[in-house]
C-alpha cells in the first residue's frame, strides 16, 4: 500500500442497505429463549486499512478509536470498529448514511496512504443471544467460544459451515455475525436447525 489511495466502491443507495434477506426468514422463525436469532438493521459499513499515519485521524473522524489489538472490537456512541488485521478495519454505524460519513472519513486521511470502501450493500448482520447461543454457533464453527478464550469485545473472521463471516461477542451471552447478503439465508437456516434441539 505504498501509494495513497481512496477507493469507493459502487454508490450504496438507503434503498439497497435497507433490503434484508433475512426479513421473511425472521417473520417465520420461533423463538428460542436459549439461542434467539435476530436480523440487525442497516449500518453503514466502511471497510478501511491504512498506515500508521493514517489510523489516528479516521478514528476521530468516526468517532470510535480504532483498536490496536488483534480481534478486537472497540465502541463509542452506536458505533464500532473491529481489527480484522495489522492494517485493516471494519467500521460500522447502525442506520447511518455511509455517503457523509466516507466523505468525513476519507477526507480525514486526505494525503495519507490509505484504502476506503463503502461496503454497506454488501453485508447483513445477525444476533444470536442466549445461554446456548455459543452451543449453537459451534454446530459450524470450530472455535473455543468460552468467555476464557473468546471474551467480550474480541472478534475475528471466521467461517461458519461453508459461508466466511465476521464474528463479534458483544455480551457474554450475545454474538454478532456479518455475513455477505448472497449467504445470509444459509446461514440463518443453519442457525435454526442448529437451535431445533432448544425449542
Amino acid at each position: 500500500m505504498d501509494e495513497i489511495a481512496s477507493i469507493t466502491a459502487p454508490a450504496t443507495t438507503a434503498a439497497a442497505v435497507s433490503v434484508n434477506p433475512l426479513h421473511a426468514l425472521a417473520a417465520a422463525s420461533h423463538d428460542v429463549a436459549a439461542a434467539r436469532l435476530v436480523p440487525l438493521g442497516p449500518a453503514a459499513r466502511l471497510a478501511f486499512r491504512g498506515r500508521e499515519a493514517a489510523i489516528g485521524p479516521v478514528g476521530e473522524a468516526f468517532g470510535v478509536a480504532l483498536p490496536r489489538e488483534a480481534c478486537r472490537r472497540a465502541e463509542a456512541n452506536g458505533r464500532a470498529a473491529l481489527w480484522l488485521g495489522p492494517d485493516e478495519w471494519i467500521l460500522f454505524a447502525p442506520g447511518a448514511d455511509p455517503a457523509p460519513l466516507f466523505a468525513a472519513i476519507d477526507s480525514a486521511a486526505a494525503g495519507l496512504p490509505h484504502s476506503l470502501v463503502d461496503v454497506s450493500s454488501r453485508s447483513v448482520g445477525i444476533e444470536i443471544s442466549g445461554p446456548r447461543a455459543a452451543f449453537v454457533l459451534n454446530q459450524g464453527n470450530p472455535l473455543d467460544l468460552s468467555l476464557e478464550s473468546f471474551p467480550v469485545g474480541m472478534c475475528t473472521r471466521t467461517v461458519f459451515h461453508k459461508a466466511e463471516i465476521v464474528l463479534s461477542r458483544v455480551a457474554p451471552e450475545t454474538f454478532h455475525i456479518d455475513v455477505w447478503r448472497s449467504f445470509a439465508p444459509y446461514v440463518w437456516e443453519l442457525l435454526e436447525e442448529g437451535r431445533r434441539e432448544l425449542a
